[in-house]
């Protein structure tokens, strides 16, 4: 086994290497696989575990705990039945919790949206009448946010997340500028990386000074419990840190149930300051008339309690977590020694960060699809999907089988050494 990098392998090595590996790849292809590491979604097996769920509150059950016939109209915070198993969970007072729909997403969308139209609650004139807007973008991040300000024509200014969560020398310089509006956190095993950030990252982003009074701070703890060992994370009462600095407004903070119940079908979680709440629900009375509060109250019988969550989130680790240390094992044992790659290890969450040699990630991608494995693009976790230096990969290791996953991932393996090759040879 070769201890050598593959970068300071001399041309006749390099030569044979390269030979061998394209041999590998045109192995890999006569395989005609059909694979996908694209997304983070659940198995099959996870959502298995919330078959229960189909069969509640069941017929005749509809009335909340308040009284509330959950069948009707109205009730904007969502009922309290679920708001306050989520607030048992997130360690916060059940006040600053509203539930609503299957995803979070929506809501992002709806309170930058409105931000845009109307202003937020302290905001001068609407975003759209500034003659720009800046949004600050954590990378690698989370496509999806991205895409949310990129729809708006927000100008989005790239930050390095750390290991402790964004680089916040970087963040404090950029909000002196009146201009820049906001920006995205995921504070909980961040996506793609799985990074968490901490406390004392928490506490300069409530307590730095910002040029924008209504500059907001999306915190969307999506993987708050997530974890794939025994220990859950600490949850940072960011919008109780934020009132105490004297900044009561800058947290629109996020969470669901997604990925521990149905992804599809599950209940959101918007939790933020009494300014923003009243602000939040006098557009949101206008656009509905109130969420889905069977399925709230679905979601409360379901899990009973916090402890009721955390037992089913266990049940998620025990399926994930193999996956996680299969792909590990296989990026450690097939590209360690030739110094092509480097990765995350992370304790939660969904997804794993592959960073390849630079230049290279778009040949990785596009070499895998050629091999019928599906990777998320190259780029997908920058705005724009441009990564200045086109190395960042992100792998979503849960929806195949183990068995599955070992094939597409040893071919994965095989694709970052064949477009390492490539990228020496030349």
């Amino acid at each position: 086994m070769s201890s050598v990098p593959l970068q300071d392998f001399d041309a006749d090595q390099l030569a044979q290497f390269h030979e061998d590996i394209k041999r590998a790849f045109e192995d890999l292809k006569s395989k005609n696989l059909k694979l996908d590491l694209t997304r983070g979604k659940p198995s099959s097996e996870q959502l298995d575990f919330a078959d229960d769920l189909l069969a509640l509150p069941g017929k005749g059950e509809y009335l909340a705990a308040d009284g509330t016939d959950v069948r009707n109209y109205g009730g904007l915070n969502g009922i309290e039945d679920i708001r306050s198993i989520w607030a048992e969970l997130m360690g916060i007072p059940v006040e600053q919790v509203l539930a609503g729909d299957a995803s979070s997403l929506n809501i992002m969308f709806d309170v930058i949206s409105w931000s845009y139209i109307f202003g937020n609650c302290d905001s001068t004139q609407p975003w759209s009448k500034e003659e720009t807007v800046k949004w600050i973008c954590p990378v690698p991040g989370y496509d999806r946010h991205f895409s949310i300000t990129e729809r708006f024509g927000f100008e989005m200014i790239t930050v390095p997340m750390k290991e402790d969560g964004p680089d916040m020398d970087a963040v404090a310089e950029l909000v002196k500028d009146p201009q820049v509006k906001g920006m995205w956190v995921v504070p909980v095993f961040s996506n793609p990386t799985g990074y968490t950030v901490s406390a004392e990252v928490a506490q300069r982003l409530a307590e730095m000074e910002t040029a924008a009074p209504d500059f907001r701070v999306v915190w969307d703890n999506a993987y708050a419990v997530h974890t794939l060992t025994e220990d859950f994370p600490e949850v940072i009462d960011i919008v109780s840190l934020g009132e105490q600095a004297g900044n009561p407004n800058r947290f629109w903070a996020f969470t669901s149930t997604s990925k521990i119940t149905l992804a599809g079908a599950g209940v959101s979680f918007f939790i933020t300051s009494a300014d923003n709440r009243a602000w939040y629900t006098n557009y949101a009375g206008i656009r509905g008339i109130g969420p889905n509060k069977v399925n709230q109250l679905a979601h409360a019988r379901y899990f009973g309690d916090a402890e009721g969550v955390r037992a089913v989130m266990r049940k998620h680790a025990a399926s994930l977590a193999p996956k996680f240390e299969k792909v590990l094992e296989i990026l450690d044992n097939r590209l360690a020694e030739y110094g092509v790659a480097k990765w995350t290890v992370p304790t939660g969450g969904y997804f794993i960060s592959l960073d390849v040699v630079d230049g290279t990630a778009s040949r990785v991608a596009e070499l895998a699809k050629e091999a019928g494995i599906a990777l998320t693009g190259a780029g997908s976790s920058f705005p724009l999907h441009n990564d200045p230096n086109n190395r960042n990969l992100r792998l979503a290791p849960s929806l195949p089988p183990v068995e599955e996953l070992e094939i597409a991932m040893d071919g994965v393996a095989t694709c970052v050494l064949l477009a390492a090759a490539e990228h020496y040879a030349s």
